[in-house]
């Protein structure tokens, strides 16, 4: 309990000294708590205080972000959270952190099923969950999720922890999609086809695959981007020009897909300007700088992914709603316990 409350502290202590040369209540200002790396988002930003003069205050973090909001209550600074993949947008919701974006604008921009039943979050890109494939030892040109549990895999698969949010979500939607029971069977086939314990972020898996370690790796789409394009470590470049991008199940139901999306802060002391954040961020200008800068897809209608994104091959989202993959989060991580997932192929 001690070292909890040392860190919330810690946390209190980062936000204050964060903005304390901007004052949370301010005109002009919005602050912004987020999950999303500063250089993913900044040309975002820079767009936003370009068209409407309102300064952006950034804290970035990789995790705790949710909690930090809920322990500052009241007297949090945060007027939005930006973050990635359905768990944590729930999560927020679950942790009573949000409020309901009621925005006409939002309403008209982003599909019903990108949007909180009841406001509470707005999805604003989605990214598959696909597989990297050896162009040297993968010879087939399609694969359905379902697959990796077939032995001929067996020493042949990467990926990171199964505890981690994207890993989840994509566990969960099997469970959607075949409950529990067969997806404990298929996650078991999964961690015993396995090359190694699950290791690194995605990036991470891909080098493996350069590497020799590893035939196919899940990850998701918009990391190919980022190293097709990663001038300050040009390794990685050749890292992504040793595999190809395979979509599963592409011939049934499509891949699986997840959201990065924002919420409007229970407490927003900023609330009209991060209204106004939340609908830039939703427009088809925004929309588009994400295709171009992040390599990733656009759910606002009529907003066209970027040439990179298209050379990689046709998308085929599962249409599995968002809520549902929700709804089994919990399911998903017991089960990634139940069978040792993360202990890897020997467990």
């Amino acid at each position: 309990m001690r070292s909890t409350l040392r860190a919330l502290t810690g946390a209190l202590a980062l936000t204050t000294a964060a903005f304390a040369a901007a004052p949370a209540i301010a005109d002009g200002e919005v602050n912004i708590y987020s999950y999303r790396q500063p250089f993913l988002i900044q040309p975002l930003l820079d767009a936003f205080t370009a068209q409407t003069g309102v300064k952006t205050n950034v804290i970035f973090a990789s995790k705790g972000l949710g909690e930090r909001i809920a322990a500052e209550g009241n007297n949090s600074p945060a007027d939005v959270l930006l973050t990635v993949d359905i768990g944590r947008l729930d999560g927020a919701k679950q942790l009573g952190i949000s409020q309901p974006v009621n925005s006409d604008v939002v309403n008209e921009n982003i599909p019903q099923q990108f949007r909180d039943p009841d406001g509470h979050w707005v999805g604003l890109t989605n990214r598959a969950r696909v597989i990297y494939a050896s162009k040297d030892r993968v010879d087939q040109e399609s694969i359905t999720y379902e697959e990796l549990a077939d032995p001929k895999w067996k020493g042949r698969i990467c990926t990171r922890s199964g505890q981690h949010v994207y890993t989840i979500g994509l566990i969960a939607s099997m469970v959607a999609h075949h409950g529990a029971e067969k997806t404990e069977e298929w996650l078991a086939g999964v961690r015993d086809n396995l090359a190694r314990k699950p290791t690194g972020n995605d990036r991470a898996q891909v080098k493996a695959i350069f590497a020799g370690e590893c035939d196919i790796s899940l990850g998701n789409t918009y990391y190919m981007g980022k190293m097709q394009t990663n001038d300050k470590e040009p390794e990685q470049k050749e890292w992504a020009d040793s595999v190809r991008i395979l979509f599963p199940n592409s011939e049934d139901r499509g891949s699986h897909v997840n959201l990065a999306g924002v919420v409007l802060a229970k407490h927003a002391p900023n609330q009209d300007n991060a209204v106004q954040l939340i609908e830039f961020l939703s427009s088809p200008e925004a929309q588009k700088i994400y295709a171009e800068t992040n390599f990733e897809y656009p759910v606002t209608p009529g907003v066209e992914v970027s040439e990179r994104v298209q050379s990689w091959g046709e998308l085929k989202p599962d249409d599995l709603s968002l809520a549902d993959i929700a709804k089994n989060r919990k399911t998903a991580s017991e089960l990634v316990d139940t069978v040792g997932f993360d202990d890897g192929p020997a467990s």
